[in-house]
């Protein structure tokens, strides 16, 4: 069943989907219709799955899960993954790559290969104090809390060049 994101509790499970290119204002509406009609049917065992989704920086599908109620199960997060999968296959994007970086610099958001992140990073033209998105949170508090943060704080801070802001 699907319910508004921002009435789901702190402690819900969250998937970070991350696009390689923004998204289409067409695109953007076509997610939101299939996450509204597929969150609405999804269930783990027969049991509704309260979920919300959000879209931001039209780069991000993030789903929220409220656990409290039905817990998700393999079966469930298989076929999430399934959908996001035909998601990316119709709008010819990439949603599951997980070997790239997302950050602001210059007051935008960029997407960059892992290995041209950490490039950069040794070159200095990315550093401490740049914000990174942290797709590892696992929860919607942690969400809320860590997942735009200076990627001293994050795990990209292993590839940053000592002294460098």
């Amino acid at each position: 069943m699907i319910v508004p994101f921002d009435t789901l509790p702190k402690e819900s499970r969250i998937w970070i989907y991350q696009s390689d290119t923004k998204f289409s204002e067409e695109q953007e509406k076509k997610i939101k219709i299939d996450l509204t009609s597929f969150l609405t049917a999804w269930t783990a065992h027969g049991a509704d799955l309260n979920a919300g989704f959000i879209i931001k920086y039209n780069r991000f599908v993030i789903i929220a899960l409220d656990q409290s109620k039905s817990q998700a199960s393999g079966c469930s997060i298989d076929s999430q993954v399934r959908f996001i999968i035909s998601l990316q296959e119709e709008l010819g994007i990439d949603l599951l790559d997980k070997m790239n970086v997302t950050y602001y610099q210059n007051d935008r958001v960029h997407y960059k290969p892992l290995m041209e992140f950490r490039k950069m990073a040794k070159d200095g033209a990315v550093g401490k104090n740049t914000i990174v998105f942290n797709n590892l949170v696992t929860d919607l508090g942690e969400f809320e809390e860590n997942w735009e943060i200076p990627a001293i704080d994050s795990w990209h801070s292993r590839f940053l060049k000592k002294g460098k802001s």
